[in-house]
């Protein structure tokens, strides 16, 4: 665990049902009054970007929208953000939606402010400045997006999905209201909360922790894990839905001042080359790479494993970090999680990309966050083993 820790997280966080509604006042205290709206068709189509839109327009704040953004957003998508900012003359962003419309937000920021193209900023880089500040408004209880100084933004000419890192990248504010997730399918929920489960257990064992992290990483797990499948199962369950939207928001405070690691570097790839949603590709690798990578810290997954109510407090080091595979393998199972040949992954493709794919999951930098730091002979092996599914049904 790192001796000291560099914490950041944005300046003012309203969290709870209805909060939307405050979207105008948020942006007086900051002196803002020109929001560009970065959103996606769905949002637009669907009625809800009006939840933002209506506040701002009864406190006579006009509104403009970027709502081109796709999901795993693409460095073509974000230049073309930019120049929508040229056109006018906002104070800021809103991002509304899920974590690709903030992502996107946040990268139109970082690029608007210092030109060139999105490779330009990938890590090791660090993106410290942005153009206009980006106000959060998530609309998925996942990514966490909304408070943390990261972005991963696609490089459509190389198919490589690239992690962008600064405080360029941490909103100025979020607004974290789960009404907005009622209407969320389940498989939306499924993917979002797995990913949120990940960054929190990922911020946990990373070696990058510390006890700010660690705090927030626990108390999003024993919330996730006890709410997952009643979100899942009863999308309108306000009390699972109001639990998943905090424990996405601590989870990603918890990794943004941590690290995620070997999970999500291999997971970008599986997104850049077969467009897998960011939180299923996560899920389809979980239970295989916890397997691995519990001998780096079997103290760490074990208590994981208890706080996440995969094992009983009283459960020992060995029998809790056993309990925690087979309890992520079963998540999967009750989620609907597929294999990716289940997905539809063409298994000579899955299998030709696996050089890069893990040359691209090591320049990442997040496996060497992991407990178990592997090579890349051990990554192949490990997307061979997700190919095949649980070890259950290999």
């Amino acid at each position: 665990m790192n001796a000291v820790a560099n914490i950041a997280s944005p300046r003012l966080m309203l969290v709870g049902g209805g909060t939307v509604s405050q979207v105008a006042e948020v942006l007086g205290k900051f002196g803002l009054s020109r929001p560009l709206i970065v959103t996606d068709p769905f949002m637009v189509s669907s009625g809800l970007v009006r939840r933002c839109i209506e506040p701002l327009a009864e406190a006579a704040i006009p509104t403009a929208m970027f709502s081109d953004t796709i999901p795993e957003p693409t460095d073509t998508i974000v230049e073309a953000g930019v120049r929508a900012i040229a056109a006018g003359h906002y104070d800021c962003l809103i991002g509304f939606g899920g974590g690709s419309p903030i992502d996107t937000a946040k990268a139109m920021a970082v690029l608007a402010q210092g030109g060139g193209r999105m490779r330009d900023y990938k890590v090791p880089r660090l993106a410290d400045t942005g153009a206009l500040p980006v106000i959060a408004i998530p609309t998925t209880a996942g990514t966490g997006s909304e408070c943390t100084r990261f972005t991963v933004i696609t490089d459509a000419e190389h198919d490589e999905k690239m992690l962008i890192s600064g405080l360029g990248c941490l909103p100025l504010a979020a607004i974290v209201d789960f009404e907005l997730t009622f209407t969320v399918p389940p498989r939306t929920t499924a993917d979002t909360g797995i990913d949120s489960l990940t960054h929190a257990l990922e911020a946990y064992v990373s070696r990058r922790a510390n006890p700010f992290s660690d705090a927030l990483a626990l108390a999003a797990m024993e919330l996730i894990g006890a709410n997952i499948r009643t979100a899942f199962a009863e999308p309108g369950n306000s009390g699972a839905r109001a639990a998943m939207m905090l424990g996405a928001t601590q989870a990603g405070l918890a990794f943004s001042n941590s690290s995620v690691a070997l999970v999500h570097g291999m997971s970008r790839p599986i997104g850049a080359h077969f467009h897998v949603p960011h939180g299923l590709s996560n899920a389809m690798l979980l239970p295989a790479i916890t397997r691995f990578s519990v001998p780096g810290n079997p103290e760490r997954y074990a208590e994981a494993a208890r706080r996440a109510g995969f094992a009983a407090l009283s459960d020992g080091v060995e029998t809790a970090c056993g309990k925690l595979v087979a309890g992520l393998e079963q998540l999967n199972a009750a989620l609907g999680v597929p294999t990716p040949s289940a997905y539809g992954i063409d298994e000579a493709t899955w299998h030709g990309k696996l050089p890069v794919m893990a040359s691209q999951a090591l320049a990442s930098g997040s496996p060497g966050n992991n407990p178990r730091v592997p090579d890349s002979a051990e990554i192949v092996g490990l997307y061979r083993e997700v190919w095949l599914g649980s070890r259950s049904n290999a």
